[in-house]
């Protein structure tokens, strides 16, 4: 553990900075404990639990001076999470967790405490929870995208480039058509890429209930990778997370179809749309499994690709 006057930086964090970061990522950790008096000090917050992390942020409950409960979410600026703060003020606690303060320069955050214990993989029953998380996107989407955000049409246009390459690193036939595939559907839509707001990591685990104390709604959505573009690109997460589920089904096509169906529904999208930009994220997916070394597609991403594929 990196020991400091006020916190203890988790050895899992500072783990995973050295892994995937390098000396940036070292450097980093070693500047959080001074970051975190920094702001504890800017906004006149005081530690009130236990921090806790996932790959790249510390999240750290506090009170602030009205004695309101929050969190401050400590995360380095990148081109992933650079549009958080703009993309949670423009939400403005509609579908999304409240940004209270911000200091783009750390990208630290205030934001209203949740409750952390219970997430949409808390409801049993996968299809009420997709339907919970499906209104959810409605409400995420339906706000103005703020400017300065990545476009989906520049994504998509670094997947198709990057296509090619990876098709070489492919042996079987049956994965070439696939990816061949994909990238047709994703060419199809290339020229509609949209413009509204994305959080682009929208699935089960990044949807957390709300306090009773706040009022309004019950679940709110968390850790945003903001993007400007078409919401079928936000499909993907949720259907492939809690994947048991739908083995547990006995009829994985079925239970993928219904799925997407609902969500094309709720969200009010144009199919073809939809799996065109669906097809885009396991594209996406398959090149970076493929660019790290692996020989074929994952099964799911690849499961999930010829059901979409076989009806569309």
């Amino acid at each position: 553990m990196v020991i400091h006057r006020r916190i203890r930086v988790p050895e899992s964090l500072a783990a995973s900075h050295r892994t995937y970061f390098g000396e940036s990522g070292q450097a980093w950790i070693t500047s959080l404990p001074a970051l975190v008096d920094e702001c504890l000090d800017l906004w006149n917050l005081r530690l009130d639990g236990t921090p806790s992390n996932g790959a790249v942020a510390l999240v750290i409950p506090v009170l602030c001076a009205d004695d309101t409960p929050a969190v401050l979410k400590l995360q380095p600026v990148d081109d992933e999470t650079v549009g958080e703060p703009a993309a949670l003020g423009s939400w403005a606690g509609h579908g999304a967790v409240s940004l209270l303060e911000a200091d783009f320069r750390t990208g630290a955050m205030l934001l209203e405490r949740l409750d952390a214990t219970r997430s949409l993989n808390s409801v049993e029953d996968h299809m009420v929870a997709l339907q919970t998380l499906s209104e959810i996107l409605v409400r995420l989407v339906a706000v103005p995208a703020p400017t300065g955000l990545r476009h989906l049409a520049d994504v998509a246009a670094d997947v198709l480039g990057r296509a090619a390459e990876a098709r070489k690193r492919l042996a079987d036939p049956s994965d070439r058509r696939l990816l061949d595939a994909c990238a047709a559907s994703l060419r199809d839509v290339l020229e509609e890429p949209g413009d509204q707001l994305l959080h682009w990591d929208l699935h089960y685990g990044n949807v957390l209930a709300s306090l009773p104390s706040r009022g309004g709604d019950p679940w709110l959505a968390i850790d945003p990778k903001p993007l400007r573009g078409d919401p079928g690109f936000d499909f993907y997460p949720a259907l492939w997370n809690r994947w048991d589920a739908v083995v547990k089904s006995g009829d994985v096509t079925r239970t993928v179809r219904r799925r997407f169906d609902l969500m094309t529904e709720v969200v009010g999208l144009d199919r073809r749309r939809a799996v065109g930009w669906t097809l885009g994220r396991v594209l996406q997916t398959v090149l970076w499994n493929i660019e790290s070394g692996e020989s074929r597609p994952p099964a799911i991403p690849a499961a999930i690709a010829q059901i979409l594929l076989n009806r569309s």
